[in-house]
């Protein structure tokens, strides 16, 4: 039974493809590439001379039956611009497809910015919700970051350059001051980490350039059965995180975050305990 690989490609440095994914790419009959150009140059610096036919947005539902016929007579490969296919990328239908009729579907994993992203920024990896790209429309963005505002978990997002500044504004709104991390052009030359809150990304970003993922902390979760927070139980959290050595801005955004009160009020509760926090 023929194979359909799926093969994760470098976000940016050449050297990050894998040695299976060179011979999964040298022994298959054909590779479905995204942009043949982009997959063509990682194929010329390695010698591969294997066929490549386009496969993306615009093209699929005519490409489709195409490939599913090579297919059926020997292995394909199924390769995005960069990273892991699927993933922000073209190639479900194909995956779909493949599997619906019987074939084998095998991945060869390897680079992808959202995990990449996860590693370095210094938030909670072990759960995360990965929303893809940001919506253009700015209703629409900021329904979605209103959505996710008191998710737990840790959320990733991809977003261009051109458009960051705006999502950060509106995360600024949306999400509060709480901690990110805004990972550009990872695995590059000018690869960049940098780490803070939407307002200090905000000021940090003047003229965005390159491809971003941005990795944010999660907020406090909503439950219908939850009890609400009183006065005495914001005064204890907000104690013990600044004894804790938080600083206070972030102690007071940490405990709105996790209780839902009013910022005016968890901070009116810290004036109240005095410099030391007491």
């Amino acid at each position: 039974m023929p194979t359909l690989y799926v093969v994760a490609t470098p976000i940016g440095n050449l050297e990050d493809l894998s040695e299976r994914a060179l011979r999964v790419l040298r022994e298959v009959r054909l590779i479905a590439a995204e942009d043949t150009r982009t997959t063509r140059k990682i194929l010329a610096r390695h010698g591969i001379a294997t066929p490549l036919v386009s496969f993306h947005e615009h093209n699929k539902a005519s490409r489709l039956p195409a490939l599913l016929d090579a297919l059926a007579e020997s292995d394909v490969a199924l390769v995005s611009d960069a990273g892991t296919p699927l993933v922000s990328d073209p190639g479900y239908e194909l995956v779909v497809e493949a599997v619906r009729r019987g074939y084998r579907v095998s991945p060869v994993p390897g680079p992808s910015a959202v995990t990449a992203a996860l590693a370095v920024a210094g938030l909670p990896a072990d759960q995360f919700v990965f929303l893809g790209f940001l919506p253009r429309d700015k209703k629409a963005r900021t329904r979605l970051l209103t959505e996710v505002a008191r998710q737990p978990r840790t959320i990733v997002a991809f977003e261009a350059p051109h458009r960051l500044r705006a999502s950060l504004a509106d995360m600024v709104q949306a999400l509060g001051d709480r901690r990110m991390a805004v990972c550009r052009e990872l695995t590059k030359l000018y690869e960049e980490v940098f780490r803070g809150t939407p307002r200090e990304a905000l000021a940090h970003f003047t003229q965005p350039r390159g491809e971003f993922t941005l990795v944010i902390e999660g907020g406090a979760a909503t439950s219908s059965e939850a009890v609400p927070a009183t006065a005495p139980d914001a005064q204890e959290r907000l104690k013990a995180l600044l004894d804790e050595g938080v600083p206070p801005n972030e102690a007071v955004a940490r405990v709105v975050r996790e209780t839902g009160l009013r910022r005016r009020d968890v901070y009116a509760l810290r004036m109240k305990m005095g410099k030391g926090g007491e």
